[in-house]
């Protein structure tokens, strides 16, 4: 489970915000998160008339499992959905998380439901590393509404997550990025980075270069990021 001290939190409105601190040690990869569903690129599915973007709007936000491959924007999606509902918003990763842990945080879920009325969601990466028993443990929250569940898997859920979860759970499939998204989100990392930069630009760092990385990086956004950061 991740430190929620590090992670964005929310202000006394509710929105979430990021540590300015965190945030400039940052790697690139992360500094470069859209805030806001508008800045995410290449997904229909929160494009300004996608299907979840609607449920969102209509403040009809389900559990949900994310599909998609590595890059293709699926912690990015769920701290956006977060920010635009202003829940509390808690990562968890099923490789390092027990089930201990879990139930632990569905109780401060249920509290913070019933004294304030504001609900949790819980971002589950690698959801498909819990065993289907471990996976178990979300049922009752799920179902009672204690919790909001998005769970991230580049693993097919149908065979990965087990039955009882994921009949509770609406299954979203993310668009592989194409080689536009990559290159649209890597002109927009030169641009941030240079604003406020006292060094010149790298001359490595040209529409060539760019138009190389959104092809090499093969739809994962992370990947081509993670690459411009050693040309910068």
């Amino acid at each position: 489970m991740q430190d929620v001290s590090s992670r964005p939190e929310p202000d006394e409105s509710g929105r979430v915000i990021k540590r300015s601190k965190t945030n400039q040690s940052a790697p690139l990869a992360e500094r470069m998160r859209p805030e806001s569903l508008d800045e995410v690129f290449g997904q229909e599915l929160v494009g300004p008339h996608g299907v979840l973007r609607s449920l969102i709007e209509q403040d009809r936000l389900p559990s949900m499992i994310l599909w998609g491959g590595s890059g293709a924007g699926k912690t990015t999606i769920a701290r956006c959905i977060a920010r635009t509902v202003g829940s509390r918003f808690i990562e968890l990763n099923a490789t390092s998380t027990g089930v201990a842990e879990c139930k632990k945080l569905f109780a401060e879920a249920e509290n913070e439901l019933r004294l304030t009325g504001r609900k949790t969601i819980i971002f589950c990466d690698e959801i498909h590393r819990f065993s289907k028993t471990q996976q178990d443990v979300f049922l009752r929250p799920v179902e009672a509404g204690t919790i909001v569940l998005i769970g991230a898997t580049t693993e097919n859920p149908s065979f990965k997550v087990g039955s009882a979860l994921l009949s509770r759970c609406r299954t979203f499939t993310l668009q592989k990025l194409a080689a536009e998204d990559v290159l649209r989100i890597l002109t927009r990392a030169v641009q941030v980075e240079q604003q406020g930069s006292l060094s010149p630009p790298s001359p490595l760092v040209d529409a060539e270069l760019l138009s190389y990385l959104a092809n090499f990086a093969d739809g994962d956004a992370r990947t081509a990021l993670n690459l411009l950061e050693l040309a910068l």
